[in-house]
C-alpha cells in the first residue's frame, strides 16, 4: 500500500493529485484522488471541520475509495508523513 503524488505522463496527471495504491479484500485497487490546482488548506481549523463534516470523515468508507484518502489527508497527520517522505 502506498500514497503518492501522480507524476507526469500517467494516467490522472493533470486531472488528480494523488494516487493510492493497496489491496482491500484480496483485491488489488488503484485510486486517484485530489484536485491537481487546488492547495490543501487543512491547517486553519475551521476549513479542516467543515471539509471533514462535508466529507463524513467520522465514517470514511473503504481504502479503496477516494473519500477515504481525502479524508486521511485532510486530518492532523502530517502530508509528508502520509506520503513516506
Amino acid at each position: 500500500m502506498g500514497v503518492r503524488r501522480i507524476q507526469k505522463g500517467e494516467p490522472g496527471h493533470g486531472r488528480k493529485k494523488f494516487v493510492a495504491t493497496g489491496t482491500y479484500r484480496g483485491k488489488d485497487y488503484t485510486v486517484r484522488f485530489g484536485d491537481p490546482d487546488m492547495d490543501i488548506k487543512r491547517d486553519d481549523p475551521e476549513k479542516r471541520a467543515n471539509f471533514r463534516k462535508r466529507m463524513n470523515c467520522a465514517e470514511p468508507g473503504p481504502p479503496n475509495k477516494a473519500r477515504y484518502w481525502a479524508c486521511k489527508f485532510w486530518s492532523d497527520t502530517p502530508v509528508s508523513q502520509l506520503l513516506g517522505k
